[in-house]
């Protein structure tokens, strides 16, 4: 009775949820291979206990699904929605922890409806399984903390090992969890529980592949997500607004701008009138958030690097939140998923990025095809890791990355091989578009330094929508020079 009273005061928000459910269905099938999805993939291929630019969790996901399914498209984004299925789930058990089922079914709708969760189901990357163990997390401690269930810690210690097996944001977990004990009078005296320090026992052993495999790789993932992001750091004020921009954007700006409006009255009252369940909700939401926002003006922030933040943070915003700014949430998140797909469909605006979802199987065929030409050649790119990463999804056959010309090469440099075995072999350079002439020469000139001799070929052209979509450079490149690197 409580659910069909509930949809028949809120039909309204069900049927945008379920409307832009559908879209995501039929996002699935439209979709094409992105590179993220790609490069995750390839993670799978070689397995290890850890890999250098992230943990193993993507991979561990990435590969059960396609080990059944088959090496397909759909399989990743199939993965992806899954996985995120899981996370609203658990996300509305949460809520009932902390609202009415009234508030717990809105926080739900509303937290559905958002293009961070359209993200999390159809592109591959670490935080989808990470927000799922991440609201397991929050889950567990909540009813080890809050209703004493000593087995919830531990269960909550194995949890949070396995979010930091999918990605390090979730040393926020821990942190969050111990400030909370500090600055709680009344739930302080689990900070002298055996049950606390047995979940953070728990969560070392469950994070032990992590830590195994940067041991034997000279810290060198710990060490790039820590001194080799401070490279970047650089004074930009104005790239706050984009990380505004961003931010509202995959929230919907009715939700993003509730959040600071709560925050800035929170503040105002100096944390008056929070209960200890508010403060387990802040606890675990303020930290990430803040701390993005603050390091902004130095450091471009991406878009999903506050996500997890948002499992609390939208929970809390939900106690407040009235019925008349949820309604409006939801036409915005209508409105911005029906432009998706229009741009997904139709394809309107073009895409001036390698992050885009057109044109990579088509660039695949052509190499195919191209391939049989040069049977003996070995193929290799250097855009970072998205075309190498691509073609390893499509082609039977290893595709190299950019250490081939003695560059880092992110986790091609981690699999194995050594490029000084490839002397004396030809080459298919496969490239996304570089740019004008003098960018173009600059880089054959590179090639250069490699081989003996670069030939340009016919540039792989991708047609759709009456335009061009996208063009990749191809180069054969003759006997590859030992010693370089």
């Amino acid at each position: 009775m409580h659910l069909i009273g509930y949809i028949k005061r809120n039909k309204v928000l069900l049927f945008t949820a379920l409307f832009i459910l559908v879209l995501r269905l039929i996002f699935i099938g439209v979709m094409g291979l992105m590179p993220q999805d790609a490069y995750y993939y390839f993670y799978g291929e070689h397995p290890a206990l850890s890999y250098y630019d992230h943990p193993p969790a993507i991979a561990w996901l990435l590969k059960a699904f396609t080990t059944i399914l088959g090496n397909k498209a759909y399989a990743v984004k199939l993965a992806d929605s899954v996985t995120t299925l899981g996370t609203m789930i658990a996300f509305y058990h949460l809520c009932l922890h902390f609202l009415s089922r009234q508030k717990a079914a809105n926080a739900f709708v509303v937290m559905f409806s958002t293009l961070m969760v359209t993200i999390l189901s159809l592109i591959s990357t670490p935080d989808v399984p990470l927000m799922l163990c991440w609201t397991l997390s929050l889950l567990f401690l909540y009813r080890a903390v809050f209703l004493e269930r000593k087995v919830y810690w531990l269960l909550a210690g194995i949890m949070m090992g396995l979010a930091f097996d999918s990605k390090y944001t979730a040393v926020f977990l821990p942190a969050g969890l111990l400030w909370f004990l500090v600055i709680s009078a009344r739930y302080r005296k689990w900070l002298l529980s055996p049950w606390l320090w047995a979940a953070l026992l728990l969560m070392i052993a469950a994070s032990s592949p992590v830590i195994i495999w940067n041991i034997q790789h000279d810290m060198a993932s710990f060490r790039f997500q820590s001194t080799g992001r401070a490279e970047g750091i650089e004074v930009r004020p104005l790239d706050v607004l984009g990380v505004i921009g961003h931010q509202a954007a995959i929230l919907m700006p009715v939700l993003f701008f509730s959040l600071w409006v709560l925050l800035y009255k929170t503040i105002r009252r100096k944390f008056k009138k929070v209960s200890p369940e508010q403060l387990f909700l802040l606890s675990f939401f303020l930290p990430l958030f803040l701390l993005f926002f603050l390091i902004s003006p130095i450091y471009w922030v991406k878009i999903n690097w506050m996500m997890p933040a948002y499992i609390s943070g939208i929970i809390w915003a939900n106690i407040y939140l009235s019925a008349k700014y949820i309604r409006w949430q939801q036409i915005i998140a209508l409105i911005v998923h029906l432009a998706l797909a229009i741009e997904l469909v139709f394809y309107p605006v073009p895409v001036h990025s390698d992050d885009v979802w057109l044109g990579w199987g088509e660039m695949a065929d052509s190499v195919r095809s191209l391939k049989k030409q040069y049977p003996q050649d070995f193929i290799f790119s250097a855009d970072d890791y998205k075309t190498s990463a691509v073609l390893n999804f499509y082609l039977d056959e290893m595709v190299y990355g950019q250490n081939i010309l003695g560059r880092k090469a992110l986790q091609f440099d981690y699999i194995g091989t050594n490029v000084n075995d490839l002397a004396g072999r030809n080459a298919l350079f496969i490239n996304s578009e570089i740019g004008d002439a003098t960018d173009e020469n600059r880089f054959t000139d590179t090639l250069r330094k490699y081989f003996t001799t670069v030939q340009p070929l016919p540039p792989i052209v991708v047609r759709g929508y009456g335009k061009v979509i996208r063009e990749f450079q191809v180069y054969r490149c003759l006997e590859y020079k030992k010693g370089r690197r």
